[in-house]
């Protein structure tokens, strides 16, 4: 039986949760690889050839040289770990953040100093303030925060 997972209904949001993990497992293990300066080496001499060597999904393989951030999360990457994709390019997170908004560095960087992004569009599809049932208080203390006795 699957899951009740209220919390995939984010738009435009992919939630890394235990499925994506496990979707994304080789796909998170080469990332780590390139923690080494001897894999990272090798990465740049041939990028298609190091990535054969990891039982990835073609889509995957083709998200990594394409350098598709989003597709890689979309294939069960992690950021955290993804960062290490941007790293070995010599690019900074704010960089990688900011190609996967379409915005410039410097657009990322003035959107996040001045309040981040718009919550709207962005929140949970059906989302009224804090009215959700699955994320309100559970206990005794969410009863008397819901004035139940």
């Amino acid at each position: 039986m699957p899951l009740d997972k209220p919390y995939l209904d984010v738009p435009g949001t992919t939630i890394f949760d235990a499925d994506q993990s496990r979707k994304g497992y080789w796909l998170n293990q080469f990332c780590m690889s390139l923690m080494k300066a001897e894999n990272r080496a090798r990465f740049k001499a041939n990028e298609r050839a190091y990535l054969d060597g990891w039982p990835m999904t073609e889509a995957q393989k083709q998200a990594v040289l394409a350098r598709d951030l989003n597709r890689c999360i979309a294939l069960g990457g992690n950021i955290y770990f993804l960062a290490k994709i941007g790293a070995t390019d010599g690019k900074s997170f704010q960089q990688m953040a900011g190609s996967m908004t379409g915005m410039s560095e410097q657009e990322y960087r003035d959107m996040m100093i001045n309040g981040g992004r718009s919550i709207e569009g962005n929140r949970v599809l059906g989302e009224d303030g804090d009215a959700q049932p699955h994320r309100q208080p559970q206990g005794a203390a969410g009863r008397a925060a819901r004035g139940e006795a």
